[in-house]
């Protein structure tokens, strides 16, 4: 099967991007250099075409009732306008996907959903919303997503808009005319940075990206494909599905458990989950086997996901102790870095220990998540 193209294909094409399959869907690895992407994004401006997420609409009179069942946040506590971090798990606890949902009116909400589990969690909603008065819509068709990230996001996006961007908190959203294109406009992102992430019909996505590079030129915007993306969120320290989550881990054992509410009022407190979760939170307290932590190394070898992470004792053999789930070379550090799962005992940061890179073992000092946190 060939891998579906979004509203953008022919405009990356026509910049000389990098193109390739990710999650079915034929992406922008790269226009250039991931570094100058990477440094962009950081310093002034970067312009993403996301438009492989999968969105999808729970409405109706218990949209919020549904959500609360069938996710692990309290939904339908979520204000009009504004947007909440969450999961998506199985009976037994295992996450199917992280997400991020919007509450767009009172009855009505959009679910966005990563790439490769659009389908999964789309069927686990239709299933899970049995019993409720609630309509459970793909609207993967129906949207492009375009986020523009960095300090001088604001500024561009302003020159473009009438909307209240100062006014306009993270994790919220509202309806805007951007270049004179109706859109969502939501203060969210996955880069560590100030920004913005723009939903639009397809039709109107080559306009708007468009408008966005042309207002952004003197500020030093430029495309980025996923590469920097990926380097950007490791940086902030934000997991990402298939690496830092899977279906072998909870919510507890990621160290995300905030994201379960158990003090949920509706449903009798019931959701989808919650059993096997409390137990999962139980055992996190009182002996939890391994934490996500991060890892820096001062030489230029890159812990890569899969590389065992080892004990490093004065003298003696280095047992394992872990196993990195992403790793890079650093843009803005100069360095490695990783973020791993490791044994509770070896979590604490400055806590020496190895990466075994290629049956040679890489010194490495465990430090405290995010690597990088923006001055606000």
């Amino acid at each position: 099967m060939s891998p579906r193209l979004t509203a953008l294909d022919a405009l990356h094409r026509a910049l000389g991007a990098t193109m390739t399959d990710f999650a079915g869907w034929d992406m922008p690895l790269r226009y250039g250099s991931e570094r100058e992407e990477h440094l962009a994004v950081r310093t002034k401006a970067g312009l993403f075409d996301l438009s492989h997420m999968g969105e999808i609409t729970v409405s109706g009179p218990q949209a919020g009732e549904l959500l609360d069942h069938a996710l692990v946040g309290f939904i339908s506590a979520l204000g009009v306008l504004r947007a909440r971090y969450t999961m998506i798990c199985r009976e037994d606890g295992g996450i199917l996907d992280d997400l991020i949902v919007y509450r767009t009116a009172e009855d009505e909400f959009m679910v966005v959903a990563n790439a490769s589990n659009a389908q999964v969690v789309l069927d686990a909603l239709t299933e899970r919303a049995a019993g409720f008065d609630a309509v459970v819509r793909d609207d993967r068709d129906a949207y492009a997503l375009i986020a523009v990230q960095g300090p001088q996001a604001n500024g561009i996006l302003g020159s473009l808009t009438d909307a209240d961007l100062p006014g306009l908190k993270y994790y919220a959203l509202l309806p805007a005319t951007v270049a004179g294109k109706q859109v969502w406009l939501a203060r969210t992102g996955y880069t560590g940075e100030d920004g913005f992430e723009i939903f639009c019909a397809p039709a109107d996505a080559e306009h708007l990206w468009t408008a966005l590079t042309e207002a952004g030129a003197p500020a030093g915007l430029i495309p980025c494909g996923l590469s920097c993306r990926d380097t950007l969120r490791l940086e902030a320290g934000m997991p990402l599905y298939g690496h830092e989550l899977d279906t072998s881990l909870t919510p507890f054992d990621a160290g995300l458990g905030r994201v379960v509410r158990f003090d949920k009022t509706t449903n009798g407190g019931e959701f989808v989950g919650r059993k096997a979760l409390e137990e999962a939170a139980a055992k996190a307290e009182s002996a939890p086997p391994r934490k996500l932590v991060g890892l820096v190394s001062e030489g230029k070898r890159v812990p890569r996901a899969e590389y065992a992470v080892v004990s490093a004792p004065a003298e003696g053999e280095s047992t394992a102790i872990g196993r990195i789930t992403s790793g890079a070379p650093s843009p803005t550090l100069g360095k490695p870095i990783a973020i791993a799962y490791v044994d509770a005992a070896f979590a604490a940061p400055g806590t020496a220990v190895a990466v075994d890179v290629r049956g040679k073992h890489e010194p490495v000092e465990v430090v405290a998540l995010p690597f990088y946190k923006r001055a606000r």
